[in-house]
């Protein structure tokens, strides 16, 4: 690999890959759920996801690999558990991909004054699109992601500025209506805005002097998508611009303060950008994790079949196909609702990271900083896992259906002998 990524490129690509759909959702539900004291969360994550970022990133660096943390994660600790972290990642994005379409869909049909109905023709859009995208092999250019971080960043410091003249102190108050838990509780939703640092390990071969670059390159990141959303949550505070609907378009509500119509319609343009290249980018991984499982006899055979002419994972994308459909199925029909459904692909995030985290605390051991930032982040993230509420156990049920998968088939090898 060419080593052309220097500093500014790999601050952009951070960025990018980090600020997405939680900030579309999340500042809204945060603020439903510890209202005004919500802040204090967002601070306490903005801060503690510093030392994530500096261990996902020098992991990168010195392990370089498509895997992600869940190549970490096998370096450190074998096969066994390297699987468990892919699966953890495999089965978070066909809960999460209808999460992102249903509130890109809601931004849309807001400005329109659409229904029910059109909501999740746009949201079933969003899902099956970048699905047949990668059936067939294609890619998002690299110029469409570029335009849809300017969007996201413009839309931010948009609803930021505009806002500020609708601050109203009379919003802070009660302060915290729902005591000190609710505040931990909205911590471990906020912790869906904070994935992404992860994402750009597969690049960390091209960076420019990746030792001293990829350290920079997270805390400048972090520093600057930290800004923004305890900005953009701020306003939302302060404006109340939450509660009841008002909560899922909470960045809407926001910018059509000041400027409108228009404000609205900017936000339903990023909205679409962000689901459209999030789908792609997450489908093709998620796909490829199936693939890659199944290959080494961690998934069914099925998960590993490939198109005969295109040569790409049908097995991984009919899997993330058949979950999406469900998902956007119990969300129509108000089986669960968006905030009850983010909480499942949060959890398995979390226990995702909490994976690097182990992982970093070996791997990083003749780093300093790499191994300090590894055991914060993974009390960080132990601390976090409790309050995540039922949640938590979907990471724990992965984890027992890969064991008498994985006990199952033993069986019937010993039987066959």
């Amino acid at each position: 690999m060419k080593k052309t990524l220097n500093l500014p490129q790999i601050i952009a690509l951070y960025i990018g890959s980090v600020i997405g759909s939680g900030i579309l959702l999340v500042p809204g539900l945060a603020a439903d759920f510890a209202g005004p004291a919500s802040l204090i969360a967002w601070l306490a994550m903005s801060i503690l996801v510093i030392p994530m970022a500096i261990t996902m990133g020098l992991l990168a660096a010195k392990h370089p690999s498509s895997g992600g943390v869940s190549h970490f994660v096998r370096l450190a600790f074998g096969d066994h558990f390297g699987n468990m972290v892919g699966w953890f990642f495999l089965l978070s994005v066909p809960i999460g991909g209808p999460v992102l379409a249903v509130t890109g869909a809601k931004y849309v049909t807001a400005v329109m004054h659409w229904g029910h109905d059109q909501v999740f023709l746009i949201a079933a859009a969003l899902v099956f699109l970048p699905l047949l995208m990668n059936v067939v092999g294609m890619k998002l250019a690299g110029k469409v992601q570029i335009v849809v971080i300017v969007i996201i960043l413009t839309i931010l410091l948009l609803a930021i500025s505009t806002s500020a003249p609708h601050y109203n102190a009379t919003n802070f108050e009660p302060f915290m209506p729902s005591g000190w838990i609710s505040v931990a509780q909205a911590a471990g939703l906020l912790f869906w805005c904070f994935i992404g640092w992860e994402a750009v390990t597969h690049l960390s071969a091209e960076f420019v002097d990746p030792r001293k670059n990829a350290i920079r390159g997270v805390i400048w990141s972090a520093g600057i998508v930290g800004i923004l959303y305890f900005g953009v949550a701020f306003m939302t505070v302060a404006t109340h611009s939450y509660g009841g609907s008002l909560s899922v378009t909470a960045l809407s509500t926001l910018i059509q303060l000041s400027l409108g119509e228009i404000g609205g319609w900017l936000v339903a343009l990023a909205a679409l950008f962000i689901g459209f290249a999030t789908h792609n980018a997450y489908f093709g991984a998620a796909s490829r994790v199936a693939a890659a499982l199944a290959e080494e006899g961690a998934a069914p055979k099925l998960l590993g079949k490939m198109h005969r002419k295109y040569d790409t994972p049908i097995g991984g994308l009919a899997l993330i196909a058949i979950g999406s459909t469900l998902g956007l199925l119990a969300l129509y029909f108000d089986w669960i609702s968006l905030a009850q459904l983010i909480v499942l692909p949060n959890a398995t995030f979390v226990a995702t990271y909490m994976g690097g985290c182990l992982a970093g605390i070996k791997l990083l051991k003749d780093t300093r900083i790499g191994y300090v930032s590894a055991w914060i982040s993974l009390l960080v993230t132990l601390v976090l896992y409790p309050f995540l509420g039922w949640s938590a156990l979907y990471p724990i049920a992965i984890v027992v259906i890969m064991y008498v998968w994985k006990s199952r088939k033993q069986v019937g090898v010993n039987l066959t002998r």
